[in-house]
């Protein structure tokens, strides 16, 4: 038997059998040819290796993540998850679809194609996520037709507007889904369905959609398994009684874990979907469950038939561990090629503009000043009802409270209250739709920040308990076509640029880790509290997330998917 590597003395993962056993593994033109028992004396290989006596498992699989979310450029995500045992990923483009529509979904699957990493790609399904804001471009089933015919399109993204799902039987949303249902009804359709429960529930998964990967309790969970729904398990909801349930109970088949969101500094310090297989055995599932969760069932899951096990014709994508119980990575081929060694160095080249000129021009806003943060009030004078975005630290949910804000001179004395200003401003130059509301709870105490990083929609958003120190963060991100901006006192003490659409970045990883670690302090000092206040300050205008949200439309009501009124 003729072979291009073969590694011998290993202890290989079997994901069929969910064991390691100490095996031989051959492999030829990048796929493994042989995994047992036979060695040099039987096989023929130019390349051997002795794994003395490591652990080997499959290259890890993330079927569920946003690149832009860790606001980098394909190049230097493959960069950083190869270093994490990460081989495959699907990856939706939503944030740079809502920038830029179709355009930004192929830009982003060509820069992916030269990557290390296998990067697969699911359809953006909610661009916008709702019809309540605006957005710099769309995605309608002509666009999913053209993009099913591009190499490596997997599945349908996340569904994401189920009140326009439920309230609208010939709505986007449901033109979509029978589109899809009936011209491509083999294709995984992903799910976003924040407590959704019973009746609700049940609509949901009829509508097709068949995955959720929010935020859930063990009840939830269960009765989404019992719906028939796969789940995706990101670190928000491994919880321990999660795991807990997860150990006593075999559910293997029905759920794994991907990340959806990392932040730089949390994937340098941290890691990738490596760092949640580890947590899951250090809170005490055993290391071949863990593993199987990142492996064989992501793979299944999205039809990539060809890898996630270690077996004859599969992709040789595959991890030697130095300690499985801490999945220490000490080695990463990919298609039989090494990739990764943690012993050796292993930097990532710096590299600019990898996109069309005009991404970097992508905010059309002129300047702001201090009446643009002005609220008039219904009254002239007194007091006046509103409505408060409620922030909380542990989640990126918030609740809605009512409290009463002075009113002098029929304007809203906002600065004189408790509670920051929020104002949301369309930054495509498409209507000029501008919103301002309320906030309290866990968020900002004195300054502002702006940003263009603004969940899905991306227009300008800025937060702040001064209209001088709103006006300064605001027209730094515009000046620098995007980034995010912290101000205190009159001065910027904080800015991370995002100059490709104003949500990615083109410095590495490491780089990056650096800016938005300095970016997270500033935040706290402003007395930010939240364990990701970037995330909860960017999802404050996502209209798909509980409970009260805001948009260029004004303040949403998420699960009615209506406008409120700010006065109540």
């Amino acid at each position: 038997m003729l072979a291009d590597l073969l590694i011998v003395n290993v202890r290989v993962f079997n994901s069929a059998l969910k064991t390691f056993y100490k095996a031989n593994v051959a492999v030829k033109d990048g796929k493994f040819l042989y995994v047992g028992s036979q060695g040099p004396e039987t096989i023929a290989a130019a390349s051997v290796i002795d794994g003395r006596g490591r652990a080997m498992i499959p290259g890890l699989i993330d079927i569920h993540l946003h690149i832009e979310s860790t606001m980098v450029t394909p190049r230097t995500f493959s960069h950083g998850i190869i270093r994490c045992g990460v081989t495959s990923i699907v990856a939706d483009p939503h944030e740079m679809a809502n920038v830029f529509g179709i355009r930004g979904i192929r830009e982003m699957i060509e820069a992916g194609r030269a990557c290390s990493a296998d990067m697969f790609w699911g359809i953006p399904s909610s661009v916008p996520a709702t019809l309540l804001e605006t957005t710099g471009g769309t995605v309608g089933v002509e666009e999913i037709d053209e993009l099913l015919a591009v190499d490596g399109v997997v599945c349908l993204g996340e569904v994401m507007d189920y009140a326009d799902m439920a309230a609208n039987p010939d709505g986007r949303t449901n033109r979509i889904l029978r589109h899809v249902r009936t011209r491509y009804p083999q294709l995984p359709i992903e799910g976003h369905c924040p407590k959704l429960v019973d009746v609700e529930l049940s609509r949901f998964v009829y509508a097709g959609i068949d995955s959720d990967h929010t935020q859930m309790t063990v009840e939830e969970f269960e009765e989404r398994i019992r719906a028939g729904m796969f789940i995706e398990i990101q670190e928000k909801s491994m919880t321990p009684e999660l795991i807990r349930h997860l150990v006593d109970h075999d559910r293997s088949e029905h759920f794994c874990f991907v990340t959806d969101d990392v932040m730089p500094d949390t994937f340098v310090k941290l890691g990738h979907l490596d760092h949640l297989v580890r947590k899951a055995i250090r809170m005490g599932m055993e290391p071949e469950a863990a593993i199987y969760a990142a492996t064989m069932t992501p793979a299944k899951r999205m039809n990539l038939r060809d890898r996630g096990r270690i077996a004859p014709n599969r992709i040789a994508d595959f991890v030697l561990l130095n300690d499985v119980r801490e999945l220490a990575v000490g080695e990463v081929f990919k298609g039989g090629v090494k990739a990764y060694d943690a012993s050796e160095p292993y930097e990532e080249e710096p590299a600019e503009r990898q996109f069309p000129s005009d991404f970097y021009t992508s905010v059309k806003l002129s300047p702001v000043g201090s009446a643009d943060f002005t609220v008039t009030a219904p009254a002239n004078s007194g007091e006046q009802s509103c409505r408060i975005i409620m922030v909380g630290d542990g989640s990126t949910f918030t609740r809605e409270h009512i409290d009463n804000v002075p009113v002098r001179g029929g304007e809203l004395l906002w600065e004189q209250s408790p509670y920051s200003l929020i104002a949301i401003m369309e930054r495509y130059g498409i209507n000029g739709n501008r919103a301002l509301g309320l906030v309290g709870g866990d968020a900002i105490r004195e300054g502002a920040i702006a940003t263009t990083y603004a969940h899905d929609n991306h227009n300008l958003l800025v937060l702040g308990r001064s209209k001088a120190d709103m006006e300064l963060a605001a027209n730094t991100v515009i000046g620098r076509q995007g980034g995010y901006c912290v101000v205190l006192g009159g001065e910027v003490i904080a800015f991370l640029p995002l100059p490709v659409g104003g949500i990615l970045s083109e410095a590495t990883l490491d780089e990056l880790a650096v800016e938005t670690a300095r970016l997270r302090e500033a935040m706290k000092r402003l007395g930010y509290r939240h364990y990701n206040p970037i995330m909860s300050l960017s999802t404050l205008s996502l209209p798909v997330s509980p409970a009260l949200k805001i948009t260029d439309f004004g303040l949403i009501r998420t699960k009615e998917g209506k406008v409120v009124d700010l006065f109540v």
